[in-house]
């Protein structure tokens, strides 16, 4: 874990290809200048205006974002952003394209002075108060289950257990589920417009319910249309006939419209509200009749779509957009597009058939599903002797061995049988169903086809088996068994990343020798309000993929394509080969430079074998050491989970409330060592190398830590404490609503930054053959938009703001109180739209 300077990571130019080439001169004086900036930046005594900046000058992203910075230092000298460098490629015709551009306004800063950050008094009270919410709830479950268990355990013989776990199952249900929208109405009652502070009172009640409506069994019914009825329930005004897919639940359900027969396609954000700046703004979302919101989209406060209006994938409405009705658009921030992305026709699905698929629903849940969880449950504490002589009275044995051999034998069966059961019940169980779902034809919602195409995608997007093989040459062989068909695969040992989904494997296709990072979610099912057609999507040979891309079926991509982090892949157009596409909508940058081939030796002949070889077994020994891993916090669970029913009879529910803190709080602490434990408690490095060097290696063990605990502490002060342990250098009273951080000890978060849900700081980048990491740093005051992305090698400056579903490439940096968003990300110098909220307010 040697440190990599800055100049490796951001090294100079060819020197053979600029002493060769024929030495051009300024004949500007902005021409002069950028030259001059551009040769300090690569640390050379001077530059050719026509020399190409990646082809002939060798730089690559990483010295261009810096160049761009340095560039918008100079008062004299027009701002030039990264989109600017890729279609200008020269100095000459980049000092030509900014002359020409029409003329910039000063940009709008964002405000400052306006909000005072939350007392350290107020925001420790918060805490203690989530945590004491969060005790009582546990209490409450405990009681609840104690009073369950001791019904039910009432009962003699099978149909009466059966009937009373059906009782007891049912209300249960229906408890779980109206608790959440009962606790909407007296805590905040009917949500309006508005903006408060975090972590005062108001925003108590407000996280309350959102944790309440995020826990809700209601989430797994997405895609069914109880869900729509569980959203009417919780005050949004949703028309008939609509389909929503996505599992982000909006948190102001009164603010949300919904106009019949409009579709909303999964990890889709429109939560109506907000996070800036340390307050929280709630504004509206208002979508027409016969809508389309496509799939990894963001929707900002204070946005509508009129009827028949569509929004492509990979998109986002900012604050104050309108789209008209009948337009489509698309990218970030979203712009008028003529591409038609609903490309399936409807089909018969009236009334009575969601009211059907709703009713079969609910009956195979009272009927089979609960008796069969809370029974079950019942039979095996009465079954396995583990359990049965732990409950019973006067079993005290705390300190007994067996006790330890009785939580070692029970973790082991049930921990590694769900690995085996699993895998089989992947291999075989969608195959069969997939009998009954053709491709390429169109097939009525809420039907047998309906269920089957989603039980095959619920059963094969199971993240623990990604997590299990990604990052490795097993991954292929996984997904393989699952219905993917990749082809003559060129093992590279790295093909896939630990996130991968897709709405069915088996029409999956993807070329020989491609790499796709983490985040890939192929679309290959098409949906309108009453049909659904699944299809075939193919990415093409030696691509690469970067992060969180959204690949639909149709793509116009063909081989040799570099696909950029939140890339918006074309859906029209020629097929792009042999180039990279960066942003959204997409456009063409090089498919690669020299500095990105500097490894190419070790990808090829016996090099290639030999490093292979290595990093296979490397890889094996990392899958059973996170096998072991989890297997270990397993057992302990079990083991506590023992120790809580030898206590049972004596202590009841009180001890169920202590396994659930217990649990939760040993989760966190767990995790946390084991990732400084692999990191020796040490803090990662700048680095540039090959992806078949033992670094790299051994870094893909700290991707495999589990982590989504993480989530359960989203908008808590407790967030903090993690990542501080977990080794970000992050201050004082920042607001995490869901961020993630890849690399947390090259993360610097300042004072009272705000970090919206799914956003994510990501301080490395794979391309291709060639791993690269760096610091990430936001100052004081900053806030990441919902959806936003952050890339390595970034800096911040205080009250900086990055706005929704951005991507803030590489090297950026970003002023002091300066607003940036798109995709990628720049600076933007239109006056900030003022939320309904604060508009009342004046």
């Amino acid at each position: 874990m040697e440190d990599q300077p800055l100049d490796v990571l951001t090294p100079g130019p060819d020197e053979s290809a600029i002493g060769t080439r024929k030495h051009t001169g300024p004949e500007t004086g902005i021409e002069k200048n950028l030259a001059e900036v551009l040769a300090d930046v690569m640390c050379v005594e001077w530059v050719s205006v026509d020399s190409h900046f990646f082809d002939d000058l060798g730089a690559n992203s990483l010295v261009m974002a810096h160049f761009c910075a340095r560039v918008r230092k100079h008062a004299d000298l027009p701002s030039a952003s990264m989109k600017d460098i890729y279609r200008y490629p020269t100095i000459r015709s980049l000092a030509t394209g900014l002359a020409n551009a029409a003329p910039v306004e000063p940009s709008v800063p964002v405000p400052t002075g306006v909000v005072a950050p939350a007392r350290t008094a107020v925001y420790a009270l918060c805490g203690i108060l989530q945590f004491l919410l969060f005790l009582g709830y546990s209490f409450l479950a405990g009681l609840v289950a104690d009073r369950g268990y001791a019904w039910v355990s009432a009962g003699s013989g099978v149909i009466d257990i059966y009937l009373r776990s059906f009782v007891f199952g049912g209300v249960g249900l229906v408890a779980l589920c109206t608790f959440p929208v009962a606790a909407k109405w007296l805590l905040i009652g009917r949500c309006r417009p508005s903006e408060f502070p975090v972590w005062g009172l108001t925003y108590l009640r407000f996280w309350t319910v959102k944790v309440l409506i995020h826990a809700n069994p209601m989430v797994f019914f997405v895609g069914n249309p109880l869900y729509v009825l569980y959203l009417r329930a919780l005050g949004a005004r949703i028309g008939r006939g609509v389909t929503i897919l996505s599992r982000n639940v909006p948190v102001c359900p009164d603010l949300l419209t919904v106009g019949a027969g409009t579709v909303i396609r999964k990890d889709s954000f429109f939560l109506c509200y907000r996070a800036q700046a340390g307050r929280i703004q709630t504004g509206r979302v208002t979508l027409g009749r016969d809508v389309f919101i496509g799939e990894k989209t963001v929707l900002d406060i204070d946005v509508s779509m009129g009827d028949r209006a569509q929004l492509g994938h990979t998109s986002t409405l900012y604050s104050g957009q309108a789209v008209p009705a009948g337009q489509r658009w698309h990218g970030s921030p979203a712009q008028p597009t003529q591409h038609d992305y609903l490309r399936i026709e409807p089909a018969e699905c009236g009334t009575l058939r969601r009211i059907g698929f709703g009713l079969i629903t609910v009956l195979q849940l009272l009927f089979l599903y609960m008796p069969l969880i809370v029974g079950g449950a019942y039979m095996l504490a009465t079954l396995v002797p583990a359990l049965h002589d732990r409950l019973g009275p006067g079993t005290g044995g705390l300190t007994s061995p067996d006790l330890v051999v009785d939580a070692l034998v029970l973790s082991l069966l049930l921990f590694f049988g769900f690995v085996v059961v699993g895998l089989a019940v992947m291999f075989t169980v969608p195959r069969l169903l997939n009998l009954v779902v053709k491709p390429d034809k169109v097939y009525p919602l809420y039907g047998l086809h309906y269920s089957a195409h989603r039980a095959i995608g619920r059963m094969t997007n199971i993240k623990f088996f990604t997590w299990l093989f990604g990052d490795s040459s097993y991954i292929v062989h996984y997904l393989r068994g699952i219905g993917y068909d990749l082809s003559q695969v060129e093992q590279t040992g790295s093909n896939f990343g630990t996130e991968v989904q897709h709405e069915t494997p088996f029409l999956c296709s993807v070329g020989s020798g491609t790499m796709v990072a983490d985040g890939l979610s192929v679309i290959n099912a098409d949906y309108s309000s009453s049909s659904f057609r699944v299809s075939r999507a193919s990415i093409g040979s030696y691509n690469f993929l970067g992060n969180n891309i959204a690949y639909p079926s149709g793509a116009r991509t063909g081989e040799n394509c570099l696909l950029a982090t939140k890339v918006m892949v074309p859906l029209e157009g020629e097929v792009r080969e042999g180039v990279g596409l960066l942003g959204s909508p997409c456009f063409e940058i090089p498919r690669s430079v020299e500095r990105d081939s500097r490894f190419d030796h070790l990808r090829t002949g016996d090099e290639l074998r030999r490093s292979l070889a290595a990093k296979n077994r490397y890889n094996i020994r990392s899958m059973v050491f996170f096998l072991l891993v989890r297997w270990l916090h397993f057992f302990v669970l079990t083991v506590f989970g023992l120790a809580n029913a030898e206590l049972y009879d004596s202590y009841g529910h009180v001890m169920i409330a202590a396994f659930l803190v217990f649990s939760l709080g040993f989760t966190a602490v767990y995790f946390v060592l084991v990732e400084r434990g692999i990191a020796a408690f040490r803090r990662l490095r700048p680095q540039v190398c090959s992806i078949y060097e033992p670094y790299f290696w051994w870094h893909e063990r700290l991707w495999k830590v589990p982590d989504t605990y993480l989530n359960i502490f989203n908008g808590t002060p407790f967030k903090n404490v993690i990542w501080r342990m977990l080794g970000v250098r992050i201050g004082s009273r920042v607001f995490d609503d869901g961020c993630y951080m890849t690399e947390r000890t090259l993360t610097t978060v300042g004072n009272d930054c705000t970090l919206n849900a799914g956003s994510k700081i990501q301080c490395h980048s794979q391309e291709d053959g060639t791993f690269k990491s760096d610091r990430s740093t936001l100052d004081a005051g900053c806030t990441i938009g919902v959806g936003a992305h952050v890339h390595y090698g970034v800096t911040m400056g205080a009250g900086a703001v990055l706005a929704p579903d951005s991507f803030l490439m590489k090297g950026e940096e970003v002023p002091p109180h300066a607003r940036w968003g798109g995709n990628p990300a720049t600076e933007m110098r239109d006056a900030p739209h003022q939320p309904e909220a604060l508009t009342r307010k004046g």
